[in-house]
């Protein structure tokens, strides 16, 4: 990378908050990932903003991650910054019936200060693993919970580094979807709008959630999640149980035993084993059922 946008970097975020070559690998729920070019933690919105436009004036690919929950990066890295907001960025305010979190607050610490200030909604998302950020992108939902029914608006930075608050109705909300990727808008938070109730009636409902995750997921073993969206009118790890492929390996990745809808890191797995696996799992599934699984999981690499 050129010397001279790493300057620029260190001049906006402080030397200490930009690390070249960054192997990715710990910061993925995967533990599987090769290094970025830079890898860039911005102390607040307005120096995501100046990342952002510096990034754009060299023409330097530049992307986003929290806790890389939902993510998968190529063993060759990736090119270009990648801005890491769950350090810095995860202040978590209460203000009456709403909820302001910065893009870096997980969801579960959300979900814990929402109980405690006795306001429900977002217990359906206590367990997801992931960010708050993450979840306003992918429209993140469990248990017939989803972000978008207690999200009111969401602030953003454009690519031009203006910092601007997107409404619920203007995200274009569906499916594991959300406009913020096709604008390339950086969320740095979101606003959301909660009911109050009984704080022990929050915890009670969290505990069960957090029950039947822990039964039915393998929660102890890196993954990022469910790896594939589900198809209409079917269920992603049925289909794949029923093709026979639970317990199926390449290398270190791994058809999850527990819940055939992961795929997990059985023991150094390598993105090449994730992605040959997730292929197979396709192409046997479809030649089984009809069925065409599309990945959940983002891919990140050097060719993206």
């Amino acid at each position: 990378m050129d010397k001279s946008l790493l300057g620029s970097l260190a001049t906006i975020v402080g030397e200490e908050n930009v690390r070249p070559l960054e192997p990715l690998a710990p910061h993925t729920t995967f533990k599987i990932g090769g290094p970025a070019d830079a890898f860039v933690s911005p102390r607040s919105v307005e120096e995501v903003s100046q990342v952002v436009c510096a990034c754009e004036q060299a023409s330097v690919p530049w992307r986003v991650i929290g806790c890389g929950s939902d993510l998968l990066v190529s063993d060759g890295g990736v090119e270009g910054v990648v801005i890491e907001v769950r350090d810095n960025l995860s202040a978590i305010r209460v203000d009456g019936t709403r909820i302001v979190a910065g893009a870096g607050a997980t969801n579960a610490a959300v979900a814990e200060a929402a109980c405690a200030a006795g306001l429900s909604g977002y217990e359906f998302a206590c367990g997801i693993p992931g960010t708050v950020g993450g979840a306003a992108i992918m429209n993140a939902g469990a248990y017939d919970g989803e972000f978008s029914q207690v999200c009111a608006c969401v602030t953003c930075v454009t690519p031009e580094g203006r910092i601007v608050e997107v409404p619920r109705e203007e995200a274009e909300w569906s499916y594991r979807h959300s406009m913020f990727d096709a604008a390339r808008y950086v969320v740095v938070a979101a606003t959301l709008e909660l009911t109050p109730a009984d704080p022990a009636d929050i915890r009670a409902r969290m505990d069960e959630l957090t029950a039947k995750r822990e039964a039915k997921q393998p929660i102890g073993m890196p993954s990022a999640g469910s790896t594939f969206k589900r198809p209409e009118g079917h269920f992603a790890a049925a289909l794949i149980d029923q093709a026979g492929l639970k317990g199926l390996s390449i290398g270190g990745a791994q058809v999850s035993t527990k819940h055939t809808g992961f795929v997990v890191n059985a023991g150094d797995a390598t993105s090449a084993d994730v992605q040959a696996l997730i292929a197979e799992v396709q192409r046997r599934v479809l030649e089984s059922s009809g069925v065409a699984l599309e990945p959940e999981v983002r891919m990140w690499g050097r060719e993206a």
